[in-house]
């Protein structure tokens, strides 16, 4: 289905509106080496310093990302965070013609301090003085990102909701969903905080259940015809005519750093739904690409690239090559792991795992079908390439997962450059082919621990005896 979506996505190029509060966010990140001697707090010797769209700034990326065509209508303050932020959004793609930078006002910044992979304080500056500009929609879709930052007084809201023509789709993502009631929005999004502001009352335990059983007085209260409500960790619950529609389960990760998951997810159901999806295929799709964002660090993007295949999310050489250099850039230790991976068993995940464990984040790069044929015999792959990265993907160790046409993965190393490279214990050393490769640019050579009688030949091997003797 996502496959299908990214296709109509492509042909079509949907054109949305975005209407919203915009942030620029920084992220500083440094080792923590001592204790301040002014006051018990450590001292972050700062590495990197990166700035990112935030906010309705950071949805508007991510709908360039899936293959929109974006206009924002915005405000910043003419000062030096409301020009990086423009020149931001500007390298991204979207259209800033209708963003004003006010004289005088102040850009809104969220500035996280990040100290051993531990977010350790944030400081956040509010916008003042803005105005949303003039406002016309000439476009496939509008999507309202109201934060709270002050840009939507009743006068905005209320000319929103009273324009002549509206957008083909409108959705609308907000904290009070209440006061944009007479917008009368196609879809809303509201988080479990925000479902319970709309109700006036809790959810309780099950969330889930208490959407479902709330469903008309929701959508009642959001003046909307459907809602998507996003429930973190235990997915979405997607609601139509006073009903449940459709479910999402979202992937567990540990990432703690993640930030705009829910601009992510705004984006890829906006783009769904322009695509001629139906709500219950948008929000699985959504729920993909917020999936993809909550396992990195910092305000993330989700791209085509990323959803392009339902096999796992198989990274392409020159995609994996651009990621590692972002992570590395943030001060991140790369682990490198290879094998078919086929069947996957307990030996496969103590390995991972253990590998995941030299670094901060692991690629494990798979042989292709042909190249396992040559290794492994005739009937070689069990699983075929899509099915073995898939179930990778779904194990909270690994990161990226990537595939080769070789015997040997020694000419992505050399492009890599992993600081460790892993190898099972049922190596040695002098056993690994890309040893030296990875020991030429200084990378390490990790040998890890041998769980005997966990062998995917030993696997396949009773299998069919097993049908021979049945």
């Amino acid at each position: 289905m996502s496959d299908d979506i990214l296709g109509a996505l492509r042909r079509r190029a949907p054109r949305v509106t975005v209407v919203g509060d915009v942030i620029l966010d920084r992220w500083v990140r440094g080792g923590v080496r001592r204790v301040s001697r002014e006051a018990p707090v450590p001292v972050v010797d700062a590495r990197t310093v990166e700035a990112s769209p935030g906010g309705a700034a950071n949805t508007a990326v991510n709908l360039v990302a899936l293959g929109a065509r974006v206009s924002l209508l915005s405000a910043v303050g003419r000062d030096a965070e409301g020009t990086e932020l423009l020149r931001l959004l500007t390298g991204h793609g979207v259209d800033v013609s209708g963003v004003v930078a006010a004289e005088g006002a102040v850009t809104a910044t969220k500035t996280r301090i990040v100290g051993e992979d531990q977010i350790l304080v944030r400081v956040d500056r509010a916008s003042i003085g803005l105005v949303l500009p003039a406002i016309g929609v000439d476009a496939d879709a509008l999507l309202v990102c109201d934060y709270g930052g002050g840009l939507f007084d009743d006068a905005v809201v209320n000319r929103l909701s009273g324009m002549p023509e509206r957008a083909p789709l409108v959705v609308v993502d907000a904290h009070d969903l209440r006061r944009w009631a007479p917008l009368r929005a196609d879809v809303v999004t509201p988080n479990a905080g925000e479902t319970e502001l709309l109700l006036g009352a809790g959810l309780g335990g099950d969330r889930a259940e208490a959407v479902a059983a709330a469903a008309s007085r929701v959508l009642g209260a959001a003046g909307s015809r459907a809602a998507v409500v996003t429930l973190d960790v235990q997915g979405t619950v997607v609601l139509e005519g006073g009903r449940v529609t459709g479910r999402t389960r979202a992937v567990p990760a540990a990432e703690q750093q993640a930030s705009g998951a829910g601009d992510t997810f705004a984006a890829a159901l906006t783009v769904a739904l322009c695509s001629g999806a139906g709500l219950p295929a948008a929000a699985a799709f959504a729920q993909r690409a917020a999936d993809v964002v909550v396992a990195r660090p910092g305000t993330a993007v989700c791209t085509t690239a990323d959803l392009a295949s339902e096999g796992g999310g198989l990274l392409t050489h020159d995609e994996l090559a651009r990621r590692i250099d972002e992570e590395r850039a943030r001060g991140r230790r790369i682990v490198f792991a290879n094998g078919c991976f086929d069947l996957i068993h307990r030996g496969h995940t103590t390995h991972l795992h253990q590998a995941r464990d030299q670094g901060d984040v692991l690629v494990v790069a798979l042989n292709d079908d042909e190249s396992v044929r040559r290794l492994k015999g005739p009937g070689r792959p069990v699983n075929p390439l899509p099915e073995r990265a898939a179930v990778l993907q779904e194990l909270g160790c690994v990161d990226y997962v990537t595939a080769f046409a070789e015997d040997s993965p020694v000419a992505l190393i050399e492009r890599l450059r992993p600081e460790v490279y892993t190898k099972g214990g049922d190596y040695t050393p002098e056993m690994v082919p890309e040893a030296q490769a990875v020991r030429s640019y200084g990378g390490e050579v990790q040998i890890l621990d041998y769980l005997p009688h966990r062998s995917t030949t030993e696997t396949v091997a009773r299998i069919r005896a097993g049908r021979r003797n049945g």
